[in-house]
């Protein structure tokens, strides 16, 4: 029995029991959206529901299905394609490509719709050049229509590809080359041998991608409202700011809300199902087949149509559009745009790393199903659309600041008004419950370096569980710290659907600006903001870019 037991043993108590404290409440705030949009969507009555089903609910649901389909076969398409091409085969300009395929991604898929609308649209100038080639008339000639579904999923297999490219061409560098010859060695050509050998193994991999590249489909806003195509997404924003009806805003929120869980429940199931055991794997490469004259020709233009499509012509146009518009970016306007877009995301950014690595290190200084439960809680978040997300924070904190309002009203005669609905922090926290997920992806990569050793260390030499995150995780962390949190700065960068609901009255943000420009058929001064997004969502691809130059 020792003299001083509180001295030896309540830091060692004390420590683990706040880790959990804060591992939950995180979790409960990732929560907190999804309970306040089920609550309210079953308390909303079935007046609106019935108007609903009879009205637009079908429309909302068939436009986002047919989306969700078209997006995943233009996914798996181009993005497997193209790994194949720079993973297993040779041919001028591979490498060029093989980091240059990851450049859309730094693309907002509404930017895309902006430049494409330029180019394509009646008076652009491919119709343009055509009617004044072939002297046709405005009526005498069919073309494709890009404000339509169609054109949603062209913009989104462009700047979505890249998901399912990384993770398929990471998992062709990790498979052997000793069942892709023996398949050779047995007749079957390198198109047959690709079919039924490397692709079933590289399927979890390929699953994982096109899923990724589904929940930001239907996360999507700014492609679809732009296009005026009917989906959850616009159907949310439409209910909850023109029709002013809160409860089918709710009641389409849950609607979308059950098919994305479905999506990430379906994406574990899958993950965990899939275990594929390879013996001679990383004992022999697969030897690249080496391409010449017309195979190497139609290889580089495979290659380059994604890039050429995805990242130059949209940069080219809409730096030809903002040549053209009045916008100043130097302006105290523009300035203030900037300044409210790096405010958030900083913000948010610092907040949501803090968050990640508190739930990280609770994972690992209390693996257990507790810990497990709590953290995948929180990854959640990545699966619910940004307009869920604020639906779901603006029901109940508008209620609660109606019922104070009302309390203060009735005893002291003040009135509050609303303090938390419409302010920054409420913004910052849907940011931080959408993003927490890629946040805490990059930081549990970077904590495999940290092996187990150094916690025993440090507590054989009297340091607790705070003061070994401080001196030794997050030292060792810092590259991949960095990386998450340049991640979740461009994330919401980007973000359009939870801004444009929850921003504070007039605190517009670049993204704001450019949707609001381009909703006004002003696309020159669109493109001025939409470049500066661009701009900024190229550094964590520069980063992503190097990563895979080195391996």
């Amino acid at each position: 029995m020792t003299l001083f037991p509180f001295v030896s043993n309540r830091p060692a108590r004390t420590a683990p029991r706040l880790l959990s404290v804060l591992g939950w409440s995180i979790a409960a705030v990732c929560l907190l959206p999804m309970i306040a949009v089920a609550i309210a969507a079953l308390t909303g009555g079935t007046d609106t529901l019935s108007h609903l089903l009879g009205s637009v609910l079908a429309r909302y649901a068939g436009n986002t299905v047919l989306l969700v389909l078209l997006v995943s076969a233009g996914t798996f398409a181009v993005g497997v394609g193209a790994a194949w091409l720079v993973t297993m085969t040779r041919f001028p300009g591979v490498r060029l490509f093989e980091i240059a395929l990851v450049l859309p991604l730094a693309f907002p898929a509404y930017v895309l719709a902006y430049a494409y609308t330029h180019i394509l649209d009646h008076p652009g100038i491919v119709q343009t050049t055509l009617r004044a080639m072939m002297g046709w008339g405005p009526r005498d000639y069919w073309f494709p229509e890009i404000r339509s579904l169609g054109g949603a999923a062209a913009m989104l297999v462009l700047v979505l590809y890249p998901y399912v490219y990384l993770l398929a061409r990471a998992s062709f560098l990790q498979q052997s080359g000793s069942t892709f010859m023996a398949a050779r060695a047995l007749g079957s050509r390198p198109i047959v041998a690709f079919w039924r050998v490397n692709l079933p193994l590289a399927r979890p991999a390929i699953a994982a991608g096109v899923l990724l590249a589904v929940m930001e489909t239907i996360a999507d806003f700014g492609t679809v409202a732009y296009f005026g195509v009917q989906t959850f997404a616009t159907g949310i924003y439409t209910s909850w700011f023109s029709l002013a009806d809160r409860a089918g805003a709710a009641q389409l929120a849950l609607c979308l809300l059950s098919f994305a869980l479905l999506l990430a429940m379906l994406e574990r199931a899958q993950r965990g199902r899939a275990k594929y055991h390879d013996p001679s794997r990383g004992q022999k490469h697969h030897p690249p087949l080496d391409l010449a004259g017309w195979q190497a020709a139609g290889a580089a233009a495979l290659c380059g149509l994604p890039v050429l499509f995805g990242a130059v012509v949209p940069v080219i146009a809409l730096f030809n559009l903002g040549l053209g518009s009045e916008q100043d970016l130097l302006s105290q306007r523009y300035l203030g745009f900037v300044r409210n877009s790096l405010t958030l995301a900083a913000t948010a950014a610092v907040l949501t790393l803090g968050a990640a690595i508190l739930l990280g290190y609770y994972q690992r200084t209390r693996p257990g199903r507790a810990s497990a439960t709590a953290t995948y809680a929180a990854r959640l978040g990545y699966a619910v659309p940004g307009g869920v997300i604020a639906v779901g924070l603006l029901v109940p904190f508008a209620a609660f600041d109606n019922a104070l309002d009302a309390w203060m009203r009735a005893t002291f005669d003040i009135s509050t008004g609303l303090l938390i609905t419409g302010s920054i922090w409420l913004l910052v926290f849907a940011y931080m419950v959408r993003f927490l997920a890629a946040a805490l992806g990059a930081y549990e990569g970077g904590q495999a370096l940290v092996h187990a050793n150094m916690d025993a260390a440090s507590r054989s030499l009297g340091k607790g569980p705070f003061a070994t995150l401080r001196r030794i995780h997050l030292p060792i962390l810092t590259p991949s710290l960095l990386t998450a949190l340049l991640i979740v700065f461009v994330d919401v960068m980007k973000e359009l659907p939870a801004t444009l609901i929850m921003r504070p009255f007039n605190f517009d943000t670049l993204a704001v600006q450019a949707y609001r420009l381009a909703s006004d058929e002003r696309l020159d001064g669109a493109a001025v903001p939409s470049l500066v997004i661009v701009a900024v969502g190229l550094l964590p691809v520069v980063l992503i870019c190097r990563q895979v130059g080195r391996r």
